[in-house]
Order: structure tokens, then sequence, then C-alpha cells
């Protein structure tokens, strides 16, 4: 199974930047999205629908916010939405697909960008995710986990690690939720196969120059449970894909072979 994450930062936007045509490429077998910023009826499905996709949306109450969707070229046995936790549920943060042994979840982590009230909720959000994610593992233990985490983990993933150390993204206590993840029987699957630095997935759209100096922060993640931890066979990032500030993150895990 191919899979994508990519933060498309409002999927009607994305689509008049060529998204669609990227799609006829046929980049990967599931295609997670984050921040889609609209509501399924906004958007004419039989677009992805004729390119083979089957689509699956959550989509946030507030419209024009958040909102994840999936297109997968392989019909999920089964789709939940959400986690139970009504804010995060409201915000439309998180679906979940089954595709026989395997879960998927997508989820958009909220950002704390704003100010101190979502830098507070942000942290509620990760202590509710991160039960939510153990918890389940005892009855999932194959889960691929995509999405936009709004962290960058190490100093290897920012390009400035010393002067961004006090912003939301890459705060010490964000950074511990990350070790806490990958220290507890998650691994993060680029780094399997990619350990080199200036890898990122998201440059501010303040300062345009910042992504052609690749000045950026890797901040999106597909995540797999320690038991699939062999059966990722090829991670990449794709900074050449431009419908976003952020770009597509890839990974190809052997889901055909599952113990």
């Amino acid at each position: 199974m191919k899979v994508i994450s990519y933060n498309v930062n409002g999927i009607r936007a994305a689509i008049k930047k060529g998204f669609i045509e990227w799609l006829q490429t046929h980049p990967a077998d599931v295609i997670c999205i984050q921040e889609a910023k609209a509501q399924q009826s906004d958007v004419d499905t039989k677009l992805f629908n004729d390119l083979g996709y089957h689509d699956y949306w959550f989509c946030a109450q507030k419209k024009g916010y958040s909102g994840v969707t999936v297109f997968s070229k392989i019909k999920a046995d089964d789709v939940k939405c959400g986690t139970g936790h009504q804010v995060s549920d409201e915000e439309g943060r998180v679906i979940q697909l089954d595709f026989g042994k395997l879960r998927l979840i997508n989820a958009y982590f909220p950002s704390g960008t704003s100010g101190d009230l979502r830098q507070t909720y942000k942290y509620q959000w990760l202590e509710e995710f991160y039960n939510y994610l153990q918890q389940l593992r005892q009855t999932h233990p194959h889960i691929i986990l995509c999405g936009d985490y709004n962290i960058a983990h190490k100093e290897i993933d920012i390009h400035d690690p010393v002067r961004n150390k006090t912003l939301s993204g890459f705060l010490p206590q964000e950074r511990a939720w990350m070790d806490q993840l990958y220290g507890n029987g998650w691994v993060d699957s680029f780094r399997i196969h990619r350990p080199d630095p200036h890898r990122y997935s998201w440059w501010s759209q303040r300062f345009p120059s910042v992504r052609l100096a690749n000045k950026g922060w890797r901040i999106d993640y597909i995540s797999v449970t320690e038991p699939l931890q062999t059966y990722v066979k090829d991670a990449e990032i794709y900074p050449g894909i431009k419908h976003s500030d952020h770009c597509p993150v890839f990974a190809e895990v052997d889901v055909d072979h599952l113990n």
C-alpha cells in the first residue's frame, strides 16, 4: 500500500492549483488530506471518483475550517469518524479507515500559533489523542497514523532550531510528546529510510523566499506501530509538489503479508 499524507490548506484552492492533475499521475493508493476547509457538498467528488478513488470525509462543523479527507483506490472495510472527544470531533480532526488487518488514521493536529488558548487546547488534544492511540493499539496492533502533527520533532526536522525554540510547533512539551509516542510503540516511517537532514514538509507563506531557500519544518508524518516497522519498504517527501504551503509525505507499507 502506497500512502501519502498531505495538508492541502484548502482542497478547493488546491484543485485550482492542479491537485486533480497531480492525482492523475497516480501518486499513491491512499491519500490522506488534512485541512480540507470544505464540506463534502462544496466539492465535486466525481472528479475523484472518475480517477478511481473512493472518498471519505470528516468535516468540521464550522464551514471553511479544518477537516480531514481520505481518497483511496482501495475500498475501506469500515470508516470511523472522530475519537469521541467533543471539541476534536466538532473540528473534524480524525478519520479512521480499516483495510483488512490494517487501521489507517488520518489526523489533523491542532496548531497553537494563534495564541495561548489554542496552545493550551493543543496540549489537551495531544494528551487525549495519545491515550486514545495507546488504548487502540490493544485491539489494533497494525496502525498507520498519517497527518499534519504541527510539531517538528528533533533539531534535524527544522531549519533553525535555535531561533525557533520558543515557537509553537517546536516547544519542549510538544517535542516531549513526540518522544513519548516514538518511545512507546510507534515508529517514524520517514526516518527508517531517510536519516538525512534538510528534509522538510512545510514552509511559511509569510516569506515566499523561505521555500526557495528550503527554510522549512518537517511537521507532517506517517507513523506506524512497531509491528509494522519491518513492513515499511520506502518513505519520501515531495517538496516539488506545490498546491499548498505543505508538501506531500509518502510511505510504502507491505500490508499484504501482515501476520
